[in-house]
């Protein structure tokens, strides 16, 4: 065993010995029904912390010659496979980390080739005789491998795209980098020798004009993660299982933690989970990944309609977005698009591939998000914080004619690209108004069914708040009266789907009246039963 070419199995006993472990040996089962066909060649890309390490670890371990884990993958779910021993410990496995790579050279132009010889050194001392001295190329060397053996290869590349992500890398070792991994991967001669391909990092594999640099590897990313969503993250099956058994408030958690959506799938950071199953104190881990100082420059770029989506996602919003120009590479970013994109890859905002709408997915993001839009001086935003913070102090004081006046204002001066024709943009624009909410309050909740119908808003203070901030039910209504917003609140009994909420509730009409061009609001204290049979 070596530590490049066939490892042991200790990189992956070190998650079986931790406190939480969820079995995701379901993926090896995936990896074993592809072996040895053109779907072998797989880039499953996914956000710091979310298990790019410990799958590629796990995967080693279980194909490595150079390790003994049958007993370790005894009970897992993979053991009750019919092919599990059929491919235990069988291949010759090439597992290299770049980032490790790049942390330990002395000169990061010279990466590929530390990569390179580290590499041929241990497979000359496995295959001395086929791999000689003058032997330069990795891919030379594996193909010699397979021709003179018929052994064919697995290999596991961690990080995959550190060297991309790197801003001290040049271009030029970018693009020998690149040429590393097409002379490894691309053609014929590598479906010779490669029995299994897995590269995991950040990014997707980085775009050259309209096309993938090596375009045979099959992309699992977090814009479509397709068979691979159950094994990004934590599933909300296994969230719940492990609050269950750590006895921690599953609504709260799925309000802190969730929002991924792939595949159907309704994915959780594991880093965050584990951390408040520990722990118990539900906050933001998220600052702990080490992207943060990525994101504050992102913000910050000066691009058309950037800000204002920016907003809107804070505010609670989904906005459109055209994934398809990102090159995969922080260095070609040209739009806002891009931004978001990358942003998406990131973790820091989810995806919706039916409705190419990008989103902050949990409170967690939101906190890291908030922050880092503050850092960052946009004067802008601090402004409108400040401005939509106004306006919840007026909506809690049920000063009616300062909430009208006051979205009037938000409207002209900060969503002044939205223009009314109807209930739908004037939604926008009070998800937005009421971003200052957000300090205070949960993602609001839009179109929720409750008693006859769907309340347009539903605020609902965290639990840390309740006794002193009311949940706010919201009814729109567009160039009407707003007394009809309220009575229909009533009505139809908006307020009952949150009456097992113990604080306050208000609710709030706004209409907005095309002919004058301003906003009416009306207020009123939903009284409870309880309270009207105290009187």
């Amino acid at each position: 065993m070596g530590r490049f070419v066939n490892p042991d199995s200790s990189a992956f006993q070190v998650a079986l010995n931790s406190r939480i472990y969820v079995d995701k040996t379901g993926l090896i089962e995936y990896t074993n029904s592809v072996l040895d066909t053109t779907n072998a060649y797989i880039c499953n890309s996914r956000p710091r912390r979310f298990g790019k390490s410990y799958a590629a670890n796990m995967l080693a371990a279980y194909y490595s010659k150079g390790a003994d884990s049958e007993k370790m993958f005894s009970g897992l779910k993979i053991s009750r496979e019919g092919d599990f021993k059929k491919h235990l410990n069988k291949y010759d496995v090439i597992h290299i980390d770049i980032q490790w790579f790049l942390a330990n050279c002395d000169n990061t132009d010279k990466v590929v080739l530390f990569i390179t010889e580290s590499v041929l050194e241990e497979l000359r001392e496995l295959y001395p005789e086929v791999v000689p001295k003058e032997v330069a190329k990795l891919s030379d060397a594996l193909s010699r491998v397979k021709e003179r053996t018929g052994q064919k290869f697995v290999i596991i590349i961690d990080e995959w795209d550190a060297i991309i992500r790197d801003g001290s890398v040049t271009e030029n070792v970018q693009d020998e980098y690149l040429n590393f991994l097409r002379g490894m991967f691309k053609g014929i001669e590598p479906t010779k020798y490669i029995q299994l391909a897995y590269l995991t990092g950040i990014l997707p594999i980085k775009k050259e004009k309209a096309q993938s640099a090596v375009n045979n590897l099959d992309e699992f990313t977090m814009l479509q993660a397709d068979e691979l969503a159950p094994y990004i993250g934590f599933t909300e099956d296994e969230v719940r299982e492990l609050c269950e058994k750590y006895n921690r408030d599953f609504d709260k958690v799925k309000k802190w933690y969730d929002g991924y959506l792939l595949n159907g799938y309704q994915v959780y950071n594991p880093k965050a989970v584990v951390s408040i199953m520990t722990k118990g104190r539900f906050r933001s881990y998220w600052s702990e990944t080490g992207s943060y100082e990525v994101v504050v420059p992102l913000i910050c770029m000066n691009y058309d309609g950037l800000k204002n989506a920016i907003i809107e996602m804070l505010s609670g919003s989904d906005v459109k977005v055209d994934t398809a120009t990102f090159k995969n590479d922080p260095a070609k970013i040209q739009n806002r698009d891009d931004v978001i994109t990358y942003l998406i890859h990131l973790g820091y905002l989810g995806y919706n591939e039916d409705t190419e709408t990008a989103f902050v997915p949990n409170e967690e993001i939101r906190q890291e998000l908030t922050t880092a839009v503050r850092s960052s001086n946009w004067d802008e935003l601090i402004t409108f914080q400040q401005e939509s913070r106004n306006l919840l102090m007026s909506t809690l004081a049920m000063n009616e004619k300062q909430v009208a006046a006051q979205i009037d204002k938000i409207h002209s001066e900060f969503t002044s690209t939205i223009q009314y024709n109807d209930e739908n943009s004037l939604s926008s624009t009070i998800s937005i108004a009421y971003l200052g909410a957000m300090q205070f309050y949960f993602k609001p909740v839009r179109e929720l069914a409750t008693g006859l119908g769907f309340a347009d808003f539903v605020f609902v203070p965290k639990p840390e708040y309740k006794n002193t901030y009311p949940a706010l039910v919201v009814e729109l209504k567009w160039n009407k009266n707003v007394e009809t917003a309220l009575q229909q609140i009533k009505n139809k009994r908006y307020p009952e789907s949150i009456l097992n909420y113990t604080g306050d509730i208000l609710l709030v009409g706004i209409n907005y009246d095309k002919t004058s061009k301003e906003h009416q609001c009306v207020i009123e204290k939903y009284r409870k039963e309880a309270e009207v049979c105290e009187m």
